[in-house]
């Protein structure tokens, strides 16, 4: 089956990989960290700001290949503290509404920068 990678230009750009994959009506988006459409790490040692911008990132990546929040069945959510739980399902429930889409949440001791607090990728079912 023939697939498409798509780099956004509404969130900052990638180096090494692509924002997401389309294969079909499967939108598969990499991991998004805090980082805003010019590469600026947003909310430095502030969970819920870089939670905010994960999501909005997730948020742009869908828009772009034509799909909503609403078309995300799977995500997988690393973050860096057993204590960032909360915060970020604080924020969460401001983009996904229940049934929220299936999850894996992994505590994990550090990410791609000791900075980044959060990542989550995606897996969207988009509508043709």
């Amino acid at each position: 089956m023939a697939h498409q990678f798509l780099q956004p230009k509404t969130v900052h750009k990638p180096t090494g990989y692509s924002h997401a994959a389309r294969v079909g009506d499967m939108l598969y988006v990499a991991g998004q960290i805090a980082l805003d459409r010019s590469g600026k790490l947003v909310g430095k040692g502030d969970i819920e700001a870089q939670t905010k911008q994960v999501f909005t990132n997730l948020q742009n990546v869908l828009k772009e290949a034509g799909g909503t929040m609403k078309h995300v069945v799977k995500t997988m959510t690393f973050i860096t503290h057993p204590g960032h739980l909360e915060p970020y399902r604080k924020v969460r429930g401001q983009f996904l509404t229940e049934p929220f889409p299936c999850n894996t949440l992994l505590v994990v001791e550090s990410l791609a920068s000791p900075d980044y607090l959060i990542e989550i990728e995606a897996i969207a079912a988009l509508e043709r």
